[in-house]
Formats: C-alpha cells, sequence, structure tokens
C-alpha cells in the first residue's frame, strides 16, 4: 500500500540493463524523539583525528622493533664470531689440575687429571631424565631458551629484589660452563641466550646432552659425570641406579651445598626433590620414587689411598671461595704436617678395630690444630672408602661435659676461682634433674675438683650462677659459632658443635688466650708459580684474661692428671683436656692441648647408637694420647701459659642451688667489688 510519496530508486537502469550503484546511498531516518546528527559534527572529527596519531604510533613501533632485532643480531653476529669451531667443543678436554701439597711440600694429592668421556646412549635413561626432570624439563622442546621459564625467573627475581633464579636452559648452562664467567648480570644472560642458540643450530639435542654432563662440575673436584660417579660411588656413571642418579642430578644446582660428604641430611632431601620432579614429569611412579628414597645409598669413593682424602676433599670445597668456581691448574699448599696426619690415622682406625666393635662403636674423627689454628691433621672418619662423609668438619654433635670448661671460664670471669667451694648434691631444675655420672656425689667440693671429676651438679649450679647468656658470649668468644640453646642444660652440652670448632676453641688455652684463626690453606698458586692467594692472619681477638688463664689451666691439667682424662696424659708434656660423654653414650669425646697442639677426638655412630662402657676417658682420650705423643716426639716440653696462685676465693658460702650471684651476701659483695676496682 502506497503512503503517497514516490520512492526514489536506489540507482538507475543503465542502457545495457544492469543497474548503476547510487553513491548517494539511501539515508536512515532518525528515530523518533531524536534529531538527525549533523555533518561534520564532533563525534565524527574525533574519531577521523585519533585515527593518524594510532598509525603514527604503530609505525613506530614497528620501526622500533626492526631497530631493536637488527641490533640484536649485529649484537649475535659479534659474539658468535669469537666462538671456535664447534667440532673442537666435541674434544675432550681436562678439567683443571689441581695439587695438593704438606706443609713440608710433600704431594697429598693431584686432582683432576682424568675424567672418562662417556657417550650419552651409554648412560642410564633415568640419569638423563633425572637431570631433564630437574633442571630443564622442555630441554626436548625449546630452542636453547625457554620462555615461559625466563618468565617465571623474572618473576622470582622481582618478588626477590635481586637475581635469585636464573630461568636458564641445559644449553645455556653448556654455554656459560664453555664460554662465560660465572657472574650475574643482564648483560651476561643475553651472552648466555646468544650462545645457547647457536649451541642448538649446530648440535642436536643428544650431543648438547653429552656434552653437558661430560663437563658439569658435581663437586669435590669431579668434572664430568664420569668422574662424578667414581668420586661418590666408586663406579662408572654407566652402572648408576635411579637413587645414585638422582644424587647426582640434585648435585647440580649446589654442587658444594648438596655434597653427600658434606651433608647427608642435605644430600638426602635434594634427592626426594629430584625423585619428586621425576613423578611429576611422568618419568616414574610414586611407587618407584619411594622405593628409591627408601634405598640406602651406597657412597663409596674411588681412590686416594694416601691418606689424606678428607682433607683433599675439604680442600677441594675451600677452593672457589679464594678462586672462583673456574679457574686453570693450581697448586695448593696446606698446613698439614704429614707425620701426625699419618699417626691420627692409622691411630684411630686401630683404636677402633681394637676396642670399638666391644664397645659398639663404629665411626670416629680426629683434629689436631696449631695453637694459632693451622690444621696439622685431620681424620673425617674411619674408613674413606667406606664413607667419604667428613665427621671431623660437618658432623654437628652433642658435647656432653667437653663443654664445661666454657661454663667454668665464665664462673672464673665472674669471680671464681678454682678453689671456690660448691655443693655436690642433687639438683631438681623445673622438673629437670641432672645426675652425675654413676649418681654418686660429693658433697663440699672445689670447682677444681668438680671439673677434674666432671660433676654435673657443680656445672649446673655455675651456669644458674652466672646465666645462660654469660655462657653462651664466653664460648662464643673462645670460637664457638654453631647456635647455642640459652638454657640451664647447656652446661651439660646439649648444643651441637662440630669437632673441628670444638677443638679449635679450646686453642686460647693453649696459646696465651688469644682466638684461633683456623685454617688448612697455606698458599694458592698457579702453574705459573704466581701466587693467588696466601694466608695472613687477622689481628689476634683477646678471649681469655691472663688471671682466668692460669686458672682454667690449672683445673684443665687437673682433669689429665688425675681426673677423667688420665688417660690422655702424656709423658714430660704438661697437658689440658677435657673429657665428654653424651646421655646414652652416644657420642664420647677428649679435646686437650699441650703448647705446642690442640686436638680433639670424636667416638660414635652415625646412627646414634648408643655405645657400651665407652666414655670420653677410654677410646676418644686413648687416641688423644697416642697421636699427641707421635707428634711430641721432637718437642721441648713447655709450661701451659698463666699461672695461678691458690688462696683467694669469690666467695665466703659454698655454692649452692637456689643462691644467684647477687645473693652471696655482702661479704661477697665486698670481695667482688674489690676484685673489679670498684
Amino acid at each position: 500500500m502506497s503512503n503517497g510519496r514516490k520512492r526514489r530508486p536506489a540507482g538507475r537502469a543503465a542502457s545495457d540493463g544492469r543497474i548503476e550503484p547510487s553513491f548517494e546511498g539511501r539515508r536512515k531516518s532518525p528515530k523518533r524523539g531524536t534529531s538527525p546528527r549533523r555533518k561534520g559534527s564532533g563525534g565524527r572529527r574525533r574519531k577521523q583525528q585519533k585515527t593518524p596519531v594510532l598509525g603514527r604510533v604503530f609505525r613506530f613501533t614497528m620501526l622500533a622493533g626492526v631497530v631493536a632485532a637488527i641490533a640484536f643480531g649485529l649484537y649475535a653476529i659479534h659474539l658468535t664470531s669469537k666462538l671456535p669451531d664447534p667440532v673442537l667443543l666435541t674434544l675432550d678436554d681436562r678439567p683443571p689440575n689441581v695439587q695438593v701439597l704438606a706443609s713440608d711440600g710433600t704431594r697429598m694429592a693431584e686432582r683432576g687429571l682424568r675424567r672418562g668421556h662417556v657417550r650419552v646412549e651409554d648412560l642410564p635413561p633415568h640419569l638423563i631424565e633425572a637431570v631433564i626432570a630437574t633442571e630443564d624439563r622442555r630441554f626436548y622442546s625449546h630452542f636453547g631458551v625457554d620462555p615461559l621459564g625466563l618468565m617465571r625467573a623474572a618473576v622470582v627475581d622481582i618478588m626477590a629484589g635481586a637475581f635469585v633464579e636464573g630461568g636458564s636452559t641445559i644449553t645455556q648452562q653448556l654455554a656459560k660452563n664453555l664460554f662465560l664467567k660465572p657472574d650475574r648480570t643482564i648483560e651476561r644472560k643475553i651472552e648466555e641466550m646468544v650462545y645457547a642458540i647457536w649451541l642448538e643450530r649446530r648440535f642436536d639435542k643428544n650431543q648438547i646432552m653429552e656434552l653437558y654432563l661430560n663437563r658439569v662440575y658435581f663437586g669435590g673436584g669431579a668434572y664430568g659425570v664420569e668422574a662424578a660417579s667414581r668420586r661418590y660411588f666408586g663406579k662408572s656413571a654407566t652402572d648408576l641406579d635411579l637413587p645414585e642418579s638422582a644424587m647426582l642430578a640434585g648435585l647440580l644446582k649446589a654442587p658444594s651445598t648438596y655434597s653427600p660428604t658434606r651433608s647427608r641430611k642435605l644430600a638426602n632431601s635434594r634427592l626426594e626433590v629430584v625423585l619428586d620432579n621425576m613423578v611429576a614429569a611422568g618419568f616414574i611412579t610414586e611407587g618407584e620414587a619411594k622405593r628409591a628414597a627408601s634405598q640406602p645409598l651406597g657412597l663409596r669413593a674411588q681412590g686416594d689411598q694416601t691418606g689424606y682424602p678428607y682433607i683433599v676433599d675439604w680442600v677441594a670445597e675451600l677452593l672457589p671461595e679464594f678462586v672462583g668456581e673456574k679457574h686453570g691448574d693450581l697448586i695448593v699448599t696446606t698446613s698439614i704436617e704429614p707425620a701426625v696426619q699419618k699417626s691420627a690415622q692409622q691411630t684411630l682406625q686401630k683404636r677402633l678395630d681394637a676396642e670399638g666393635g666391644e664397645g659398639g662403636a663404629h665411626e670416629g674423627a680426629v683434629v689436631v690444630l696449631g695453637t694459632d689454628g693451622a690444621v696439622k691433621a685431620l681424620v673425617g672418619g674411619r674408613s674413606y672408602q667406606t664413607s667419604p662423609y667428613n665427621r671431623a668438619v660437618k658432623a654437628k654433635r652433642q658435647p656432653g661435659s667437653s663443654f664445661k670448661p666454657f661454663v667454668y671460664l665464665a664462673a672464673m670471669e665472674a669471680g671464681y676461682t678454682p678453689d671456690s667451694v660448691a655443693i655436690d648434691s642433687p639438683v631438681s631444675l623445673a622438673g629437670w634433674n641432672p645426675k652425675n655420672y654413676h649418681s654418686k656425689y660429693y658433697g663440699e667440693v672445689t670447682l677444681r675438683t668438680g671439673l677434674e671429676k666432671s660433676l654435673n651438679s657443680v656445672a649446673v649450679k655455675l651456669i644458674r650462677q652466672v646465666g645462660p647468656a654469660r655462657v653462651i658470649q664466653t664460648a662464643q668468644r673462645m670460637g664457638i659459632e654453631s647456635k647455642l640453646g640459652n638454657e640451664m642444660s647447656l652446661a651439660l652440652g646439649t648444643s651441637e658443635v662440630s669437632l673441628l670448632e670444638l677443638t679449635s676453641a679450646y686453642a686460647p688455652f693453649a696459646n696465651g688466650g688469644m682466638r684461633a684463626q683456623t685454617h688448612v690453606i697455606e698458599e694458592i698458586r698457579d702453574a705459573d708459580g704466581q701466587v693467588l692467594y696466601r694466608w695472613q692472619a687477622s689481628p689476634a681477638a683477646p678471649a681469655i684474661g691472663r688471671r682466668q688463664l692460669g686458672a682454667m689451666n690449672d683445673m684443665m691439667n687437673a682433669v689429665v692428671v688425675s681426673g677423667t682424662g688420665r688417660r690422655a696424659g702424656i709423658p714430660q708434656h704438661v697437658a689440658g683436656g677435657k673429657t665428654g660423654t653424651t646421655q646414652g653414650s652416644k657420642d664420647a669425646w677428649f679435646v686437650g692441648y699441650t703448647a705446642h697442639y690442640v686436638a680433639g677426638v670424636w667416638i660414635g655412630n652415625d646412627d646414634n647408637t648408643p655405645m657400651k662402657k665407652v666414655t670420653g676417658g677410654t677410646i676418644p682420650a686413648e687416641v688423644w694420647h697416642d697421636v699427641m705423643l707421635a707428634a711430641h716426639a721432637d718437642k721441648h716440653p713447655y709450661s701451659l701459659p698463666g699461672t695461678y696462685s691458690p688462696g683467694i676465693t669469690a666467695s665466703t658460702s659454698p655454692i649452692e642451688m637456689g643462691k644467684r650471684a647477687a645473693d652471696q651476701g655482702s661479704a661477697w659483695l665486698k670481695r667482688m667489688l674489690g676484685m673489679f676496682g670498684g
């Protein structure tokens, strides 16, 4: 139906019958209640103005991207132009050769001369899988750089505010190993990525994996998986089982930290992480991971029959602190005295063979220091071939009564003397009832007798007088660095320490009161003889006052002459020392000294199995005696430093429970004020 108006045609019919399009188009009628938009209105003008701006931004961005790509390409060409022929990278170059010498120039060991090259197809699949699952799960799919890994690492680094995680692929790690220094900078990271892409274009994935596993550092002087396998397990890498493979893969992140010769606990923890990674990657099942985690590692090092293996391992771990991870051939001179070292190794094994079986004692460690802290001998265990774990340096155990000298020293500094009197009687502190050995008590005794007989009640009463905090400060000043519990039981040696640490903390008793500076590396030279490092002692820090030194040596000598350490005494030489036995006879110690040496001995079991009738005064004191007797064969006898004049005591009444130092009475206070000039 028409409305009476003529509709304008959309186009005119052409002469040939076609319809020509109308360029005016059909105008839409405005909706009711609205006014038509005028030409040239603000909306269309704004749209027309925006279009050129966006176009310019887009063109600028594209141009900047092209320039950046060209610059990066030129930079990459510049970097890769300096790289060697790829064929040279496949050659089995040897790792740095490190010669370790004793103090007299005797060669103790040589590390790094042999490293067998193994083909990737000869390695057990679970080794490759363990490495991929832990180090680079997308190894077979990326082009040398993993963008997802980089983004994840960037997030971690931003949140930490520092370079914490690198996000490096296996190819990038190989590039760093081959071409770069271990700097953590953006420039080095870019170079690492460029070199990784270069490697991926010239080698296939299996070749890259083979190059990587034969060159990477596994700690302990072992470069390459074959050297590492023989270093830790005494077998070829081709024979590794699943848990052994997982342990080696775990070392790649931090070889020194996770080394089983440094910390069994950390090594096992890292092994479990690797197994979990393998489960997550689909390489093994949860059941296989659990079985592998429960299987004991057969740590059995190969080689090093010289009597120095524990020391050489320790030196290898220390070297990066002085010369970095990457270095050339080195000659390292140590403070070790071969005769003392040989005696320590043989004596420990002989005594354990003779008496350890009956007493249920299967392990031990020995440390001998010069009075300045230089390590003269160190034995980390009964047999390196059976267990390369260094108990002298790495293991932390409760020292028992061998910690008591620090309690007594704190008391001497508070004004007590060896002739001060204490009541040896049962003690009860908030439900804690420490007893004397054999539960025998002597009534009134001097502090000298308390230390000589290692009376627990006297030590506990002393720490209550002076306070645990003061004992901790004293022990730390002497050289103890481990965390100590701020509690009364500290008096009986309940806080764990290492044998090396405890032995070093006894050195001030022997050297005149100065804190020892423990060290084993004296000098490092390169192959041309240039000195890279030389030990220089820092200014000595006083640890004991002269009066307290004389008092302590008076009491410590009594331990060796007529006390619990009688078996340690050596003819003609004045010695001081202290026995230590922990609850249940899980640890037995003897630490002592002369004017020439300080030595410590620990006997026990790695699994904390209690021993039978083994105390600090038995096997440890006997080992100490034999080792020190040999060490003093050509030494002139000297007295211990400091003097003590008996007679004056710090208290007019015996030391008893419940009476703190501030409650001993006005006479005691006056005497104390007089002593300290106040």
